[in-house]
């Protein structure tokens, strides 16, 4: 009778239905994640959480929302071409985001953090105010470095997948996923600390506002921006580079104020 009354329970308990979350399907957080003070920056629904940098509305084209994907459309590979960039309604100073991408053949795109977008965006090239481009903060590299000339561009590689744009290069021993699959990026800033991690390992890190920090900024095309990347809080963007590359799963923590 026990044994009998023990397996009923136990098949009970294998038809009971799991949380999506413990299934891995995207945008949904794992009761741990959530007793951890993750929370979803996307919703994998609605625009709610995002606008353009130069108006308080999400742009009218450009994106996609689909089954559970933000997505990036093609528009000839130009900064801000199509929709243009989009950017959290909030700022952030302190945080740990994570956000899963996928690139296709050829492209470029960006996580950038502390953005600014009352500050005008540059030319690419002589780092001068520019009328279109994208907004200024700083920038965790999204590239297909195999087929993007700005690969070879900049110092040292610091336009690579992963790099901190035009400013740091990511570790040569950084493990990319073949194109058409997922990667996953994470920025963790801690005051003036920064990393960058990919794919569950860190791939740089620096401090904000270091002399060594600050030596990179003077040969960067972000040279004639007072105090660059030095900000207090700023906004998170995703970047519109003209490329189709899509995004999901974009959480971020914020550590609690003493």
């Amino acid at each position: 009778m026990k044994t009998t009354l023990s397996l009923n329970v136990i098949l009970l308990c294998l038809m009971l239905p799991s949380s999506a979350a413990d299934k891995g399907l995207p945008n949904i957080l794992t009761n741990a994640e959530k007793d951890t003070g993750w929370r979803l920056l996307w919703d994998g629904k609605t625009s709610d959480c995002w606008r353009s940098p130069k108006s308080d509305s999400f742009p009218s084209k450009g994106w996609e929302i689909k089954d559970g994907v933000l997505t990036v459309q093609p528009s000839g590979g130009g900064e801000s071409g199509g929709g243009g960039d989009i950017i959290s309604k909030e700022r952030f100073s302190n945080f740990e985001l994570q956000a899963d991408f996928k690139i296709t053949k050829g492209a470029n795109s960006g996580i950038k953090y502390f953005v600014q977008p009352d500050l005008k965006p540059i030319d690419k090239v002589t780092g001068k105010p520019a009328k279109t481009g994208s907004a200024i903060g700083l920038e965790f590299q999204i590239l297909d470095d195999a087929n993007h000339p700005d690969a070879k561009l900049g110092r040292n590689g610091d336009r690579t997948i992963g790099s901190l744009y035009d400013l740091m290069p990511a570790a040569g021993t950084k493990k990319v996923n073949p194109i058409g699959e997922w990667n996953t990026a994470r920025i963790l800033v801690a005051g003036k600390h920064v990393e960058h991690w990919l794919n569950g390992e860190k791939v740089l890190e620096y401090e904000r506002g270091s002399e060594g920090y600050r030596n990179d900024v003077a040969k960067s095309k972000f040279k004639s921006i007072p105090e660059f990347g030095e900000w207090t809080d700023g906004h998170i963007l995703l970047q519109d580079h003209g490329n189709q590359v899509s995004y999901r799963n974009i959480k971020i923590r914020v550590p609690a104020k003493p």
